[in-house]
């Protein structure tokens, strides 16, 4: 069945306007990134906060969902889920910096495991062209997480600060370039 005018027309409005928001959304979000950089202590902060607001509503989530099903098997894994990830929230709204540098940690942990694996996934794999990307991506990663065990905890605030700016301003960015 072929489409009609007025549905051709009514669709590329409609892109035109996602288009508009995509394209507005990205702005933001490269704005917000700029002044991540220019303040990585609040972004930190912030990031943190939000982190901990996560985790506090999704304990309580949790917990009302072990609640919902405590005739099931498993009740007592999941209140104890929901107490954790709520008492984790409550630690980091009300100790943001400790959460702040836990995160930092997280970081350097998350690099260092995925660095050793890309090392020893770049030697599997070493007769194939590319394989020194894969090592260099693996070693840099673990240079990355020692320099962040290095100067953690004083570095923590200024890391997450400058990877939520980042990561704002790349999102952005994709968001603008997209729709070329």
């Amino acid at each position: 069945m072929a489409r009609s005018g007025t549905a051709t027309t009514a669709d590329a409005a409609g892109r035109e306007i996602g288009r508009g928001w995509q394209v507005l959304w990205g702005a933001l979000l490269i704005v917000a990134g700029v002044l991540a950089l220019l303040m990585p202590a609040v972004a930190a902060l912030a990031t943190a906060l939000l982190f901990g607001w996560l985790l506090l509503f999704s304990g309580i989530f949790e917990l009302v969902h072990a609640f919902q099903t405590r005739h099931r098997e498993g009740f007592g894994w999941r209140l104890a889920s929901g107490i954790l990830t709520f008492v984790l929230g409550l630690a980091i709204v009300f100790l943001p910096i400790a959460g702040v540098a836990s995160l930092a940690l997280l970081v350097g942990a998350f690099l260092f495991a995925a660095g050793i694996a890309r090392t020893v996934l770049a030697f599997g794999i070493k007769p194939l062209k590319g394989w020194g990307w894969v090592l260099f991506d693996g070693v840099l990663s673990i240079i990355v997480a020692v320099v962040i065990a290095i100067g953690w905890p004083a570095s923590s605030i200024g890391l997450i600060g400058f990877l939520t700016g980042f990561t704002l301003v790349f999102g952005g960015l994709w968001r603008l370039f997209i729709w070329r």
